[in-house]
């Protein structure tokens, strides 16, 4: 019986293999919206408050300095990554000293359900790799922080030091998350894990300045010291107004690798911002028509908004300027008095509205409410963030 010989090749560098495909499947990315790409608020903010979401989609500004700094869309992003915008932001008041209790940091909350695959509470916990692209005028230490809320379980907090090495460069930082950095072994027992609900379980920050009362972290390590977030190290990034800070492609991942990062298309990108808040009406024109409602009386409508997504939570509305809005039968218009949540009939699917006004409709008459200025956005924000 014959041998039969078989030949061998080897693979070309660019042949697709399961490898490869595995890789480059997505879903990759925890971060929702590491990007920059979805402004749907605004796209600038003059003045960044405490605890707010005032302008890239999912992203927070923690902050009580004595300083002020503005955030703003920008296009400057680092060449040949793919990436549209950048979040910047500029000190515009300059905080010398930083107090003992102050701190200015740029963070993501992330839901308890999308973070299941890591296995907390147990002796799977997975490592983690967080990567993102930074540029400042202000070189020096900065902190990245990944925070757990107890919710049930025990808190922690780890920290990392990297640096920006060269002023008004973009330079890319990645840093590896070990479940037992620093030999604890808090993450891996049942009291370290993350629970099923829609609730905040994970913070991941980005610390710009940060007081002595946070002070005492160990590098590369986690700590139930929920306090311990930077050492004394820590850049000052508001002691000057000539400083700038440019930060995007922001991806958190499974693994001890960090991969290329994960672009999704915008519309998906946009949906999955729009589970935390969707935004009515913040771009110019007339008569937008966003609900259809019914009257109850000469004086109010009841309406309901259905929302692109399942949103995470029952809304709340802000509306920008009730001026902008109000009540019309498709022939005459009423300017309205009030727009609130009817919390009764809200459900994650849609939110319920009472329009009011100061009368003038007629009782059991379908009615738009609808933006009333031309060329005027009225900016409707059903908010449902952590």
């Amino acid at each position: 019986m014959a041998l039969i010989k078989l030949k061998t090749r080897s693979i070309p560098d660019d042949a697709v293999t399961p490898a490869k495909v595995s890789q480059n499947l997505g879903r990759r990315n925890i971060i929702i919206n590491g990007g920059m790409q979805v402004w749907q608020r605004a796209t600038s903010a003059t003045a960044v408050t405490n605890s707010s979401y005032g302008t890239v989609d999912r992203f927070r500004f923690w902050e009580n300095t004595d300083g002020a700094y503005t955030a703003e869309q920008s296009t400057d992003v680092p060449s040949g990554q793919g990436f549209s915008y950048s979040t910047k932001l500029q000190v515009t008041t300059a905080d010398t000293s930083i107090a003992a209790g102050q701190y200015a940091q740029f963070a993501q909350r992330i839901e308890a359900q999308n973070l299941q695959q890591l296995c907390y509470g147990t002796s799977e916990a997975k490592t983690v790799t967080v990567s993102f692209w930074v540029k400042s005028s202000k070189t020096g230490n900065y902190a990245f922080n990944m925070y757990k809320p107890a919710s049930g379980h025990t808190a922690y907090i780890y920290y990392k030091s990297f640096t920006i090495n060269t002023a008004n460069t973009w330079e890319k930082k990645t840093i590896t998350v070990s479940p037992t950095a620093g030999s604890t072994s808090f993450i891996t027992a049942s009291g370290g894990g993350i629970d099923t609900s829609t609730s905040n379980a994970m913070e991941v920050y980005i610390t710009l300045a940060m007081g002595s009362t946070y002070h005492g972290a160990t590098d590369n390590s986690w700590s139930t010291n929920t306090s311990h977030y930077t050492t004394s190290s820590n850049v000052n990034w508001l002691d000057s107004t000539s400083n700038n800070f440019y930060l995007t492609g922001v991806q958190l991942e499974v693994g001890d690798t960090a991969t290329d990062f994960e672009h999704r298309s915008y519309g998906e990108e946009l949906l999955l911002c729009q589970r935390y808040c969707f935004v009515l009406g913040n771009s110019p024109s007339a008569a937008h028509r966003f609900a259809t409602g019914l009257s109850n009386n000469s004086t109010t409508v009841y309406a309901m908004v259905h929302h692109p997504v399942i949103m995470r939570s029952l809304t709340t509305l802000t509306v920008a300027s009730m001026s902008n809005v109000g009540v019309s039968n498709a022939s005459t218009g009423t300017a309205l008095t009030g727009l609130v949540v009817q919390g009764v009939v809200s459900s994650t699917k849609a939110t319920g509205l009472t329009a009011t006004t100061a009368g003038g409709l007629t009782a059991a008459r379908p009615y738009f409410i609808e933006g009333t200025g031309a060329h005027t956005p009225i900016n409707l924000v059903f908010n449902a963030e952590l």
